[in-house]
């Protein structure tokens, strides 16, 4: 986790915008896969932090899964990590806290969206964003329907770009959260 760590700080210096977006990768009921950007929020020692919809169409992939992957990837630093593990919902206070945090616009917008649901047309998105608001006010609280994902990984792989495509790729795996890393070289 601290590579990562490390390597996302790195990232914030020389990428012009989201050094912290993953492609976040999941499957549905069919075995069909879906992947997406999203913004990871936080690197703990159990994993990495993204929140959400509780009922998008990711969140019920999530649920039905109980595993994800995600892709971070640095272009000015020719760098990315890929990581695959089993998820678990971030709620209560830490979900309040985060959600406090973002901008009254994002918090108000968090209330309005059906996020995935079909939308008629954006000026029906805009009048519920004023419902909202005037529901809610200046401090609207964290909707029931919304909170984070922790990705707790058992597979890392750290990438780096090299000459004439001799790249050095190392994978972390573990059989689960809290068991001990194996570190393997894999051929470019």
């Amino acid at each position: 986790m601290a590579i990562v760590q490390r390597w996302l700080d790195e990232a914030e210096l020389t990428e012009p915008n989201d050094p912290n977006a993953i492609a976040l990768a999941t499957v549905d009921a069919a075995g069909m896969p879906n992947v997406r950007m999203v913004l990871l929020k936080e690197i703990r020692p159990e994993g990495f932090v993204f929140y959400t919809n509780y009922e998008s169409a990711k969140a019920g992939e999530i649920e039905g899964a109980g595993r994800a992957a995600f892709v971070l990837h640095w272009k000015s630093l020719r760098r990315q990590v890929r990581v695959r593990g089993a998820m678990r919902r971030v709620e209560g206070a830490e979900a309040d806290a985060y959600f406090a945090s973002r901008s009254l616009k994002s918090r108000l917008g968090a209330w309005a969206s059906r996020q995935s649901q079909p939308l008629g047309a954006r000026a029906e998105l805009i009048a519920e964003v004023a419902r909202q608001t005037a529901r809610h006010g200046t401090n609207p609280p964290r909707p029931p329907f919304w909170g984070g994902y922790c990705l707790e990984p058992v597979e890392i792989e750290f990438w780096a770009d090299g000459a004439f495509r001799l790249h050095d790729r190392f994978r972390w795996r573990r059989s689960g959260p809290g068991a001990a890393w194996e570190i393997c070289r894999l051929s470019p």
